[in-house]
């Protein structure tokens, strides 16, 4: 009989543990919605677009890419 109490306590943590990850799946799940929302609205407002820096040349010296000089 006590290793039917241990399997009941044992589902139940495993049942708690499962509605925790998926609790905590949904809220992530829900911010990135937020924040996709958030970045669509930006982008159809014109902020937020990347600056056309033209054609990018690598720098040896300093090991970056930088604009072309013209």
């Amino acid at each position: 009989m006590p290793h039917v109490f241990a399997l009941v306590i044992a589902g139940a943590g495993l049942y708690a543990g499962y509605k925790w990850v998926s609790r905590m799946l949904a809220d992530a799940e829900d911010a990135a919605r937020l924040r996709e929302a958030e970045l669509r609205e930006a982008m159809a407002r014109g902020q937020g677009m990347p600056k056309d820096l033209g054609t990018l040349e690598y720098d040896p010296a300093t090991g970056v890419y930088r604009p072309r000089s013209q």
